[in-house]
């Protein structure tokens, strides 16, 4: 090549940027090739564990080195990727990079969804650019759809699946009728779930990539905090067998729209109609549904999670970034601009709701549930029920509600557990729109 090399500087040395590194390895003259300049992958910041890493020994002498100032004064180095995840110290060094113009690529869901406004202006300020399309849907390309596909449009909603390790989850006690714990064993010992599944299980992590794609979409500052959250661990098998018998899967999605003046978003299992596209995504697949007003309805879907996939995205922002340098131009990607937008609160959010309870099996249990929920001004749509232990004479009630806030809903809920007839409230799940 007759122009200088476009060096490339990596942190971490995990599953994720240890198969991007290999990809910039093996595939760099490809790469190359194409952008007329070599793609050189210069340095890799590691850690000392790192260096036990089978990655580490198939690593050119050298390119290693466990020392932050050695890492980022290397001489060459015009792009940096963050591959490690979490908040600190990776906000550190993504800032750092940034300061000192280089661009910037990450995978990194956590610290965009926190610091993301502040990096994107940083990036702004020094004529880089920030780059973090594999944050969010692993090789599905989502974030470059809001940044330009759907610039034209006012995307009035997304309904996701985001979380490939809980939709792996629920796929299986769907099917094979399994309780959670059985089913996230078998998740681990696939190397889906974490041996702390916390993040994953609790709606961390779509929370995270939810407060990404909506300050995209809605072009306002989504924080995590403001995001209501509640995960999958309260679901049991019998809540799938009542859920089919109804016509309905559930689903952990993550929810948010645009009400004009406010944003509603949310993460939570929902029951979905058996006849809606996001109800057909299983394993560890992800879908995200955008609405916009100009294209209507758009499904993007594919594996979400997983090494190669991640890495895909990375390495595509790494060519974008390297064909601006090529070329000395092109758009610089930045998160929106912030504007203060109010977060709904979920006692203000309406919807209906499924309610699985545990009552005495006799004469007059519905009637006296039901003038509870009436005097909450809360209408029932359908009902189940069924003996579940005639020795000690309980019985299941299912029942399904016409929209309702989540105030009096909450109320109502407490009115319900207060009845000598009822045992126990045993899940209350809120149903898709």
């Amino acid at each position: 090549m007759s122009r200088a090399a476009i060096g490339v500087g990596l942190i971490g040395l995990g599953v994720i940027a240890g198969e991007a590194a290999r990809l910039l390895t093996e595939r760099g003259p490809q790469f190359s090739q194409e952008l007329g300049r070599d793609l050189v992958l210069t340095r890799v910041k590691v850690l000392p564990v790192d260096l036990a890493r089978p990655q580490a020994a198939q690593m050119a002498p050298g390119l290693l080195t466990t020392d932050d100032d050695e890492f980022f004064n290397t001489p060459g180095i015009d792009i940096i990727i963050e591959a490690i995840g979490g908040e600190h110290p990776a906000f550190e060094y993504l800032l750092r990079a940034l300061q000192a113009g280089k661009h910037v690529v990450t995978s990194n869901k956590e610290v965009i969804a926190k610091r993301g406004a502040e990096l994107a202006a940083t990036a702004l300020d020094r004529g880089v650019t920030l780059r973090y399309e594999a944050s969010v849907g692993g090789g599905i390309p989502l974030i470059s759809r809001f940044q330009h596909d759907f610039v034209a449009n006012r995307v009035t909603g997304i309904q996701a699946i985001i979380n490939g390790t809980t939709n792996y989850i629920l796929t299986r006690m769907a099917r094979d009728g399994i309780e959670f714990e059985e089913a996230l064993r078998q998740a681990q010992a696939l190397g889906y779930a974490e041996a702390d599944p916390a993040n994953d299980v609790e709606g961390y992590d779509a929370r995270y990539k939810l407060a990404i794609l909506g300050s995209l979409a809605f072009h306002t500052e989504l924080r995590p905090e403001d995001i209501f959250c509640e995960g999958i661990t309260r679901l049991g098998s019998r809540d799938f067998i009542y859920a089919r018998e109804l016509g309905f899967t559930i689903k952990l999605l993550a929810i948010a729209r645009d009400l004009a003046s406010a944003i509603e978003a949310r993460v939570h299992p929902v029951l979905v109609p058996e006849d809606r596209l996001l109800a057909k995504v299983d394993g560890v697949y992800n879908a995200i549904l955008v609405e916009g007003d100009q294209v209507g309805q758009i499904l993007c879907y594919g594996e979400g999670a997983g090494a190669r996939p991640t890495a895909s995205a990375v390495i595509a922002d790494v060519i974008a970034a390297a064909q601006e340098i090529a070329t000395a131009g092109g758009a610089r990607l930045v998160l929106p601009p912030t504007t203060d937008r109010e977060v709904v609160p979920m006692d203000r959010v309406a919807c209906r709701y499924y309610l699985r309870m545990t009552t005495a099996d006799a004469t007059g249990v519905m009637a006296r549930i039901t003038r509870v929920l009436a005097d909450r001004d809360i209408s029932i749509l359908s009902v189940i029920q069924k003996s579940v232990d005639a020795g000690r004479g309980s019985a299941e009630i299912v029942i399904m509600t016409h929209a309702v806030a989540g105030a009096p809903m909450q109320r109502a809920l407490a009115d319900v557990t207060a009845l000598e007839v009822v045992s126990e409230i045993s899940n209350f799940i809120r149903v898709l729109e």
